[in-house]
């Protein structure tokens, strides 16, 4: 069977010189799926001069377009964001719109580049709202053309008010271990079948 790339955009305000608990919720993840034979690959998006705009490419510097090769190469894109004031980040949220920004471009057969593609989502914080942004990423990558299955919104959040984040607990939650696997799992039999039998473009093309 065909490799699956699952890629990870991590939407943390910290760079990779900081710790990140949506880093290490997404592991759990990427655990199953190495498991399982993917080969997974993790973008922390502060890393990055992503600029403001709805182009595929901002100039300026901007790096998004680097990042959008590797989000065309894969087959599972899992969105991942902490929780500030009970919404993702605004660093997910640019990424969010920078991915909508080239939802015109098309492959050959006419349908949107996302399609056949699968999408996820990941969300830590220590107050309440991961729900709601678990729907407002599912709903943004169906939008634009990403196939959502069941059950793939990971999320750990503590009690409501200040108090420890995931990497301080003893991450053994076990609402959060079983919506992992979910995660994990349903993303990879998803794109194994859209791999094996696309969505045609009868229909959808947009050309």
């Amino acid at each position: 069977m065909s490799n699956i790339q699952a890629l990870f955009l991590n939407g943390s305000l910290k760079d990779s010189n900081d710790y990140s608990n949506t880093h290490v919720l997404f592991n759990e993840v990427a655990e199953i799926m190495e498991k399982e034979g993917a080969s997974v690959e993790e973008v922390r998006l502060a890393d990055y001069d992503i600029k403001f705009g709805m182009a595929p490419d901002m100039g300026n510097g901007d790096e998004w377009p680097k990042i959008f090769d590797k989000v065309k190469q894969a087959d599972i894109v899992i969105m991942g964001t902490p929780l500030w004031i009970g919404e993702k980040s605004s660093v997910t949220t640019m990424a969010m719109e920078r991915l909508y920004a080239s939802s015109s471009e098309t492959k050959e057969n006419g349908q949107s580049i996302y399609y056949n593609k699968i999408g996820g989502a990941v969300v830590t914080g220590n107050e309440d709202g991961a729900k709601h942004a678990a729907a407002s990423l599912l709903y943004g990558l169906s939008h634009i053309g990403f196939t959502i299955p069941p059950n793939v919104d990971a999320y750990w959040v503590g009690e409501a008010g200040p108090g420890p984040s995931y990497m301080e607990t003893d991450m053994d939650n076990e609402f959060t271990k079983s919506h992992v696997k979910m995660l994990a799992y349903n993303t990879l039999h998803l794109a194994r079948i859209l791999k094996q039998t696309p969505i045609p473009p009868e229909g959808n093309a947009m050309e």
